[in-house]
């Protein structure tokens, strides 16, 4: 389960923090990816603000790192890049040649740089099991040199998996998944779309014999969303009925896919809402819905299955 988004400053080691993670290992959770944003102004931007707020600070990651471990997590650290003015990150891009005067690719990657390198330091002082690299920068997943430039730098400080969650339908379109340990994606997939895009991406990760997971995945509980489960901002009623109906064909199409590692949910919040509203909730969140139940069955089956 992906925990803690957007990474909001003094919201990550508060007693409300605490008991969201407790509320999450109750669903059978064993892996989490904490997930922080940090801000560059526009998708054209080239410095990005990683020190600053509203980012959390190095104390909270490390706290929530440590919280985590506390509760049998396994940790996947997923530091993310996010733009000020609410464009999405797919958009950030510059010329493909450099021009003089304008903003480039070597500077937005040099800052990028700093902000892996100083997440990767954490992640290997505090025993991450995982390092996220980058998720679905789409405009960005073209520059293979750099890509491979920062893995490898990466790894100079980091000893654990690395991977990198490119978004939904861009999985046999990136040409570096050899530089990474992990293969990895946003499965936002229609609720009666599973089984083609599964056979799209299977020779993918057969091709490079590496372990693949869906590092996003989820559905909001919204009328319509089962259709556009990748969509936050479309409207609807709120209905947990839908949300735990596309769980249940996500997991039911990768269950006869062996090759599918697992998955790292869409979401859980820092700040939980009440249990008694979560029917009014319509949000990614399975908390209290019956999305929750499916998810504790799903995951109790595996746990079974590799005891």
């Amino acid at each position: 389960m992906t925990w803690g988004w957007v990474g909001r400053r003094g919201t990550w080691t508060t007693p409300a923090a605490a008991a969201s993670l407790d509320r999450m290992v109750e669903h059978g959770v064993e892996w989490t990816a904490l997930a922080y944003a940090a801000q560059q102004d526009t998708a054209f931007s080239t410095e990005i603000h990683f020190r600053d707020a509203p980012t959390v600070t190095d104390d909270e990651i490390v706290f929530a790192i440590r919280a985590a471990k506390e509760r049998g997590l396994r940790v996947c650290l997923k530091p993310v890049v996010n733009c000020a003015d609410g464009t999405w990150r797919a958009h950030i891009g510059f010329f493909d040649q450099d021009v003089p005067g304008e903003p480039t690719w070597g500077e937005w990657f040099a800052s990028y740089r700093e902000f892996l390198l100083h997440s990767a330091a954490i992640a290997e002082r505090e025993g991450c099991e995982m390092l996220c690299i980058g998720c679905e920068m789409v405009r960005a997943d073209a520059r293979e040199a750099e890509w491979r430039a920062l893995i490898a730098d990466i790894r100079e400080v980091y000893s654990g998996l690395v991977t990198y969650n490119c978004d939904k339908y861009q999985e046999d379109r990136l040409t570096w998944w050899d530089a990474v340990d992990v293969i990895s994606s946003s499965g936002y997939y229609r609720i009666d779309d599973w089984e083609r895009q599964l056979d799209r991406i299977e020779p993918v990760v057969r091709a490079h014999d590496k372990p693949f997971v869906f590092l996003e995945a989820g559905c909001p509980s919204r009328v319509g969303s089962a259709q556009r489960p990748n969509d936050w901002s479309l409207e609807g009623a709120p209905s947990g009925a839908e949300q735990a109906a596309w769980y249940t064909a996500m997991f039911e199409a990768c269950a006869t896919r062996p090759w599918v590692g697992g998955f790292i949910i869409w979401d859980w919040p820092a700040e939980l809402y009440d249990e008694a509203a979560a029917a009014e909730d319509d949000d990614y969140c399975p908390y209290g819905k019956p999305a929750g139940d499916v998810l504790r069955d799903w995951y109790g089956r595996a746990g079974k299955a590799t005891s």
